[in-house]
């Protein structure tokens, strides 16, 4: 336990308008003491204290040492004109989702954080604010200075990393390229060597419908997906495809594969919202830094309200303290 206070997961508060605030303290009033005493949310204590008060869980916010079972730490970024009313759309509450972030990453960077878990932000607020980014894949890229960055949604019977995410479809299959699903590929084999799988056996997914038919639905298959396939099994990785995407997640969460790597937005989360709507897990891979979140929006109707549900956040710190317990097996 003191390991874990020292070295904390940082917890972002998101959007101040939206449910990130309910969905922390619901989920940090549940964890057991020794494991609550390993987290730092990074937020505003006004809006945190609301949420406990909407939710009416027993929490006490502390911004130094933990003293009493019922304390959550915190580290107080305040922002002018919070806090917001909740389900507001405000660029307020975009200036708070970058600066809350951008604290985090400070303490991860430095070594005072094991890693970051986000709550949901609103990618309209925060463009309003003048922080133009896709979302927190792309504004994490950019605060860590790293070239690039991936999108894992991760949950018990599947795995899903993308090649793009927040462009158009039609821009999502020019980025497809042989060198970028290699990369894909090769991150989402790292990551699962380093959760503890010894062999991890991938499927990547197709782009046309039935991978092309042999150039009769389109080519791209044949040009971009099958060289970079073919490049990663030189490498040493257990990986087939293309399969075309109506069986291949089928097979994949029947046990066939460990991973799937999916083309698109779309084509990776359709079927793991479906699945694992409530407890999937959105990880960021090729960062210098850990960072895990809840795979939900804002929800600006909710908001307030304390009836979010929390399951999400709860496995979003569970799988950044499993990440932060394997650091060593990282690449």
């Amino acid at each position: 336990m003191a390991d874990q206070a020292e070295m904390p997961i940082a917890i972002t508060m998101g959007d101040p308008a939206g449910v990130g605030a309910e969905v922390i303290v619901k989920a940090a009033a549940e964890l057991p003491a020794a494991e609550r005493a390993g987290l730092l949310v990074v937020g505003s204590a006004e809006t945190l204290e609301r949420a406990i008060a909407a939710t009416g869980v027993d929490l006490r916010l502390v911004t130094g040492v933990v003293e009493d079972d019922r304390a959550l730490r915190l580290d107080a970024v305040e922002v002018p004109g919070t806090p917001l009313p909740f389900g507001k759309l405000d660029p307020v509450g975009g200036e708070a989702s970058y600066r809350f972030i951008a604290r985090a990453v400070e303490l991860a960077q430095s070594g005072r954080a094991a890693g970051i878990v986000t709550a949901p932000i609103n990618k309209e607020a925060l463009n309003l604010a003048g922080h133009h980014f896709d979302g927190h894949t792309g504004m994490l890229a950019h605060l860590t200075g790293s070239r690039s960055s991936f999108m894992l949604l991760a949950s018990e019977r599947l795995k899903v990393i993308h090649v793009s995410t927040h462009v158009s479809l039609r821009d999502a299959i020019g980025r497809a390229t042989p060198e970028r699903i290699l990369e894909t590929i090769r991150t989402g084999h790292a990551h699962l060597v380093r959760t503890g799988y010894s062999k991890p056996r991938i499927a990547v997914a197709g782009i046309n419908p039935h991978c092309g038919e042999n150039g009769l639905f389109g080519r791209e298959d044949d040009l971009q997906v099958a060289p970079a396939v073919e490049m990663a099994r030189q490498e040493g990785i257990d990986v087939v495809g293309p399969i075309s995407a109506d069986t291949l997640y089928y097979r994949a969460y029947s046990g066939a594969f460990d991973l799937v790597v999916a083309q698109y937005h779309d084509q990776g989360h359709i079927p793991i919202k479906l699945v694992a709507f409530d407890t999937a897990v959105n990880v960021s891979l090729g960062l210098p830094i850990d960072r895990t979140s809840v795979d939900h929006g804002t929800a600006f109707d909710l908001a307030g309200t304390g009836k979010a549900k929390h399951v999400n956040m709860l496995a979003a710190i569970a799988y950044a303290r499993k990440l932060a317990d394997n650091k060593d097996q990282a690449k």
